[in-house]
């Protein structure tokens, strides 16, 4: 599995993750195995949420045993959560449930009412206290992170996870730019979109199987290749079961010639910037 650096200074991570907003929702059992052959296959990276239900008990089934140095395990604070006693207190309740003593990365999910000083000031707590690593935010745009670097500083936001796949490039305008530019790792979450992905029968999708066929890929490992084709880009596909989980890690060797970037370019494009940006 080809790795990527998390954020300034941070450590080398799996380009593609495994997320798990409603894994909770289905067959526990399938779950887990889903996620363990995720990782038995390299995508060591788990994204999960105070706010997706029962998916850090999930999680914690899944990783129970195995190497903690080995897994980079993410979670958010919701907005409404992100005081500084109360990001603390979120924090430990996720530790907890996840069953292990530190977080790798911890997010604010999206920004809400309380002043980033705050939150950041419990960060800052967090990482001295050994329970998190790192941290970062999801779901900020330009304007967001402008501010809140002029409160963390240079150096401090590892990563930002936003809503990224063929039919919704909106953070190829300013987002991924503003995070190459201070060293930002950008997650994509959502990268075959929310049930809508392309049809075979489609224009675009015509061109993505394609591709696919002359990779003996898969057109949802197509995707991800381009999602993922700048340095600064990882994504984290949810699984369902293991055979898909194990499709997934197979993108992450997919490397696609510029012609085929070019033609999924054309067949997908990224549009006029939006006014704001687009968050499920």
């Amino acid at each position: 599995m080809k790795q990527k650096k998390f954020g300034i200074g941070g450590p080398d991570v799996s380009v593609i993750g495994q997320g798990t907003w409603y894994l909770d929702r289905g067959d526990r059992k399938a779950a887990v195995a889903a996620l363990r052959r995720g990782i038995d296959t390299g995508m060591t990276h788990i994204d999960t949420a105070e706010m997706y239900g029962d998916a850090e008990l999930v999680i914690a089934d899944a990783i129970a045993g195995l190497p903690r140095e080995k897994l980079f395990v993410v979670s958010k604070v919701l907005p409404s959560n992100a005081s500084r006693r109360g990001t603390i207190t979120a924090c430990e309740r996720s530790l907890k449930r996840l069953k292990t003593d530190h977080l790798d990365c911890y997010l604010l999910h999206w920004r809400g009412s309380y002043a980033f000083e705050e939150t950041v000031a419990a960060f800052d707590e967090l990482v001295r206290s050994g329970k998190i690593r790192s941290w970062g935010v999801s779901n900020f745009d330009e304007d967001d992170l402008d501010e809140l670097l002029d409160v963390a500083g240079e150096g401090k936001i590892a990563c930002n996870q936003v809503l990224y796949h063929l039919q919704e490039r909106a953070i190829e305008h300013a987002v991924i730019p503003w995070c190459e530019q201070h060293g930002v790792a950008v997650v994509a979450y959502s990268p075959f979109g929310h049930d809508d992905f392309p049809s075979a029968r489609s224009k675009g999708g015509e061109v993505l199987q394609a591709i696919a066929d002359a990779h003996k890929a898969t057109a949802r490992q197509v995707a991800l290749a381009f999602l993922t084709r700048a340095a600064s880009v990882l994504a984290i596909p949810k699984a369902s079961s293991a055979e898909h989980a194990a499709e997934n890690a197979a993108a992450g060797d997919l490397k696609l010639s510029d012609a085929e970037i070019a033609a999924l370019d054309k067949a997908f494009p990224r549009g006029p910037k939006p006014r704001g940006l687009p968050m499920l």
